[in-house]
């Protein structure tokens, strides 16, 4: 057993509080939020149950939280009101602040404008 592993065991929660594993070795009925999912579940306000730790040599370690599938409660599905939302939200992201025009994709943050006012010289240069 190495050490980093050594460190990151502690299946009864003395060390660090909760049930901790090390990286890929958590057992079975815990999932992490991404893999519950994938299978159509959410955390369901149950608080964290068990972590997986993966040390690092210069930075404190990489933590997953895991949550219990037993506890799980399905996704809530989308409703109309909710699927409006979201385009309303989608379509603001498109509409470009300078030209007032549907880019047609999200404008990038990095940008704050479609391509097209972004670089107008490049564009009559085309």
């Amino acid at each position: 057993m190495s050490i980093g592993y050594a460190k990151c065991f502690d299946p009864t929660g003395a060390r660090h509080g909760i049930p901790t594993f090390p990286w890929r070795t958590a057992p079975d009925g815990y999932a992490t939020r991404r893999q519950l999912r994938a299978r159509g579940l959410r955390p369901g306000g149950q608080p964290v149950a068990a972590q997986v730790l993966r040390p690092r040599y210069r930075r404190g370690p990489l933590v997953a939280y895991l949550y219990r599938l037993d506890q799980a409660k399905p996704v809530r599905p989308m409703t109309p009101a909710k699927w409006r939302a979201l385009e309303c939200a989608n379509r603001a992201r498109r509409i470009c602040p300078q030209c007032r025009t549907d880019a047609g994709y999200v404008i990038p943050v990095s940008l704050g404008t479609c391509v097209t006012c972004a670089y107008p010289e490049e564009q009559r240069a085309a």
